[in-house]
């Protein structure tokens, strides 16, 4: 070929490629554009009854305006699967255990653990039993939400990507959303805690295990009642671990690695939860109360939340118009906290005990029956299809039984059920929706009872001026006849659960006198109404004895004051901890400790992502705390190699209490005394932070402890990508024991300070954005707001966009 035409020849080719590449950018454009949401315009679609509007500001914060309250439902489910199906789908499939079908055996695992619970029959018979004005709310919602997927140009990017095509939202769907959260907020519908229990009290003498499980008084803030008393420390006679050194095959099993596996848990700061607190109006200007609420999840793109403005008539709201704000939660129709303009409402886990261990005895002449109070009672045994993309499917037997499905075994190996709440379906309805019409916090009190939710701890303020707390939820068990923290024998009469508490018995606070209410996660009651909610791993208390502190520091709030105490950052825990470790190093001449000791001795006591001196004294307790564990994690496993320091148990009172007296005989024996461990602990801080680049030096708390909100998806695709997807990964301020709570990927899902008929001086802040569309304006919107703490209005601003609904034909 002469050189000319050969030049032809690779121009004409090299044109064909760029306009083949065009042609390929311009197909990906076309499809990744055409799955954003509709923002302008009209669409008439059908299911709605009368017009509905979708007005968006510069945050993508919806304003939904409807004459009633079904064609308000329909407008949300249009904006929610137009902005959030793909998360929608996870929420519902995540319960369901039908995730494998959509992402392939990765999620197999997942599937299996919680297709056990057969969480889809539940919510189809808990929308089957709903009553028909709660069913005509879902059924308008699921066909806003069906509405807004067709209407979208291409299906949702994500399943373009994953090859699939989105399937229909279907009534029972928006249970199955309030079942991931049953799930989230319920260990996983697994309660490992308890089997824990078992597992310690089957190996250590029961002195030891009630000491090491002990709820100290250092940090609790009940709201009513009196504190724990301090641990009791057992003696000798019941442990002596001196002289206690493992054999060979022993110490193969708990290699270092095993062990600190199994002690992980003892300080991780991820815990499902919230803060919530309230002042009355006797302690604002306006005499309105004010509520301020943040609950603590994992954070991801987009957010768990939806911002949401609702607009609608109702004859009970001041000048006959319906106006609440807050967060909704996509794949329901309800606000799930917020402000309805006379009542403001927001919830914090309750950690009570929502979950037992029945131990099934079989017949030993036929292995299909149990033994019930009654005689024997047959299993319902289930075949379960799972399917898996890519993959056959696969066949799940589970056994059910009266109480719940066998899930797990006892210490000896007899079968094991599970009774629990999420898996009944009285336990799901949309009475959270009234509290969009609660007039005072009286009214907002009284529901609790009714709702069909986890049962959290529900704080309410009004207009009027005041604040009251109750537990929300209607299914907590009555127990009967056994140790709840234990697995139990429900054959013999009148043992197990007998009932569900009726409203009279549920606890209550209103006005209290000081006009203060806080909760975060710990225990707020003792005696009767403690042991009617029992305790499912209370949290230790340091984070709302220190809200409990910074409101009484105060006489007078306004909805600002609320956010500065949400994001107290200051370590008050950590302080003895700090003094602790500068008295160990005190006259060790060791130059590393020296560098320690210099790099903690002037303690500035806060989580700030500059902060080395609080990144160093954190690690030195986690170190300790685990030192102090393991010779009693070490018997344990040694009997049951899959132990594990149970979760949600923080032992910071017995260790603290083992380091004051210095009990040789509960001294793990590899030490010569308890400050050779602490010495040991010093040391290991030094080894692990001080050989990294830059030295203790350069270990500053926002190295560790940064936002991390990814998108789902992000973690399976090229860097580039997933850099695109995810949010930028900053440095965060705040921990687990105080107000601040924030750690990778989990922390404050928002942010909410509310004032009742003064919302336009309110405030909310959320992370991750109102869009799941990376073309979106709104995607990531607000983010920065919450990492950098700054208060933003709970209104929206003006609108930039309006699409208006009108019915099909209309």
């Amino acid at each position: 070929m002469k050189p000319r035409r050969h030049s032809r020849w690779l121009r004409g080719l090299l044109r064909l490629i760029l306009g083949l590449v065009v042609l390929l950018l311009a197909a990906a454009a076309f499809l990744l554009t055409g799955s954003r949401a509709q923002l302008d315009g009209e669409r008439h679609v059908a299911g709605l009854h009368g017009s509905a509007r979708i007005s968006r500001d510069a945050l993508g914060v919806v304003t939904i305006e409807g004459a009633n309250r079904a064609d308000v439902s329909y407008a949300l489910g249009y904006a929610h699967a137009q902005e959030r199906f793909f998360d929608m789908d996870l929420m519902r499939r995540l319960p369901a255990g039908e995730l494998a079908e959509l992402v392939g055996p990765a999620a197999l695992d997942t599937d299996l653990n919680h297709r056990r619970h057969r969480l889809r029959a539940v919510a189809a018979e808990a929308y089957a039993q709903l009553p028909p004005e709660q069913k005509q709310l879902v059924d308008s919602y699921r066909d806003g939400v069906n509405a807004g997927l067709a209407d979208l140009r291409v299906r949702p990017w994500e399943y373009l990507l994953l090859g699939q095509r989105p399937q229909p939202w279907r009534a029972e769907d928006g249970f199955l959303v309030i079942a991931a959260m049953y799930l989230d907020l319920n260990e996983d519908g697994r309660d490992e805690r308890e089997l824990r229990f078992a597992q310690m009290r089957a190996v250590l003498p029961k002195p030891v295990v009630d000491f090491l499980l002990a709820r100290g008084p250092d940090w609790e803030a009940p709201l009513q009642g009196e504190l724990s008393p301090p641990p009791t420390l057992p003696d000798a006679a019941a442990l002596d671990l001196r002289g206690n050194a493992a054999t060979p095959a022993q110490a193969a099993v708990l290699s270092p690695a095993a062990l600190e596996l199994a002690l992980a848990s003892v300080d991780d700061g991820r815990r499902p939860g919230s803060n919530n607190f309230a002042v009355s109006g006797k302690l604002t200007a306006s005499g309105t109360a004010i509520l301020a609420n943040d609950m603590h999840l994992g954070l991801r793109v987009p957010n768990i939340w939806f911002r949401t403005r609702l607009r609608y008539p109702d004859p009970a709201a001041p000048g006959g118009q319906r106006d609440a704000n807050g967060v909704s939660l996509p794949g329901t129709p309800a606000l799930v906290v917020g402000s309805n303009g006379q009542v403001a409402w927001g919830f914090t886990n309750s950690y009570g005990d929502w979950s037992d261990w029945v131990r099934v005895q079989r017949d030993p002449a036929d292995p299909s029956r149990y033994k019930v109070p009654e005689g024997w009672a047959s299993f319902e045994v289930h075949d379960e299809v799972i399917h898996i993309k890519g993959k056959p499917s696969q066949i799940l037997k589970v056994e059910d039984t009266r109480w719940g499905p066998l899930l797990d075994k006892d210490t000896d190996g007899i079968p094991l059920a599970l009774a629990w709440i999420g898996d009944r379906a009285r336990g799901y309805n949309l009475g959270l929706m009234q509290l969009e019409h609660a007039a005072s916090v009286h009214d907002a009190l009284a529901l609790g009872p009714t709702l069909g939710m986890p049962p959290q701890n529900l704080l309410a303020a009004d207009s009027g001026g005041h604040i009251g707390w109750t537990i929300a939820g209607n299914s907590i068990p009555l127990r009967s006849g056994y140790d709840p923290q234990l697995p139990a024998d429900w054959s013999q009469a009148g043992t197990g659960w007998q009932g569900w508490a009726a409203a009279e018995q549920y606890p209550r606070i209103e006005d209290p006198v000081d006009g203060r209410l806080w909760t975060a996660n710990n225990r707020t009651v003792d005696g009767a109404a403690l042991a009617l909610l029992g305790s499912g791993g209370h949290d230790l208390g340091a984070r709302a004895q220190q809200i409990r502190d910074d409101l009484r520091a105060r006489t007078s709030f306004d909805p600002g004051d609320l956010l500065t105490v949400q994001l107290d950052d200051r370590a008050l825990l950590l302080t003895r901890w700090q003094k602790l470790l500068q008295d160990t190093l005190a006259g060790q001449h060791d130059q590393d400790l020296d560098q320690l000791r210099q790099l903690t001795a002037n303690w500035r006591g806060r989580a700030d992502p500059d902060s080395v001196d609080y990144r160093l004294v954190r690690t030195f307790r986690t170190e300790v705390k685990q030192a102090v564990l393991a010779p009693f994690v070490a018997r344990v496993k040694q009997k049951y190699p899959d132990f594990a320091w149970p979760k949600m148990e923080d032992p910071e009172a017995a260790v603290w209490m083992l380091l004051q007296q210095h009990p040789a005989y509960l001294l793990d024996p590899q030490y010569r005394d308890w400050n050779a461990l602490l010495l040991a602990c010093a040391h290991k801080v030094v080894d692990d932070l001080g050989k990294q680049p830059g030295g203790l030096a350069a270990r500053s708390w926002g190295e560790f402890n940064r936002s991390g909100i990814r998108h789902p998806l992000s973690r399976v695709l090229p860097g580039f990508i997933a850099h695109f997807l995810d949010m930028p990964d900053e440095p965060l301020a705040g921990d687990g024991n105080m107000p601040r709570v924030a750690t990778t990927g989990f922390g404050a899902s928002e942010r909410l300070d509310v004032m009742p008929g003064h919302e336009a001086e309110s405030l909310l802040h959320m992370p991750g954005g109102q869009s799941d569309h990376p073309l979106s304006p709104y995607y990531g919107a607000g983010n920065e707001d919450w990492v950098q703490g700054r208060a933003a209005p709970l209104l929206p601003g003006p609108a930039q966009h309006t699409l208006t609904l009108q019915p099909a034909g209309g």
